[in-house]
């Protein structure tokens, strides 16, 4: 398997949302935004989520596709996205496998505590390519930094 790295080839990925299956070829020749978060309606990850969807038409006006995604049902999606007024569509990746395929299911520690979880990470891929790569988002300011490293592309 690939290193997921900038300048690599992002891994083909597959999920149900609310509106019908997404899947990376539904994006070939145009840029994704593509994150990964750990939990509908949590504090960070809906903080997150109205960001992204604040700015999307801004990232709509700049070409950029926006989709987030969790291990989620998309029952749960549903949910998340009619409580917050959600406008990005959110993939449900319940075996985990977009998750794995771009490394975001890692080791992680809580009170001294080892757990498998998802970690919070942001992929921006043009035409097929990684160009950018954020782990361990922080949420506060993240969808605008994302949105500009999409513009300066």
């Amino acid at each position: 398997m690939a290193k997921i790295v900038e300048g690599a080839e992002a891994p083909a990925w597959e999920m149900e949302s609310a509106g019908g299956p997404i899947r990376s070829a539904d994006y070939a020749g145009k840029t994704l935004a593509l994150y990964f978060y750990p939990k509908d309606d949590t504090t960070g990850c809906t903080n997150e989520a109205k960001d992204f969807s604040a700015l999307a038409p801004e990232f709509a006006k700049a070409g950029v596709a926006v989709v987030g995604a969790s291990k989620d049902s998309v029952k749960s999606h549903e949910k998340f996205t009619a409580k917050y007024g959600l406008t990005v569509p959110l993939g449900s990746d319940p075996d985990g496998k977009a998750i794995e395929a771009f490394e975001s299911w890692v080791e992680k520690k809580l009170y001294g505590r080892e757990y498998m979880g998802i970690d919070r990470s942001t992929f921006l891929i043009q035409d097929g390519v990684i160009k950018r790569i954020w782990r361990k988002v922080k949420v506060a300011g993240h969808a605008q930094a994302v949105l500009d490293a999409a513009k300066a592309l």
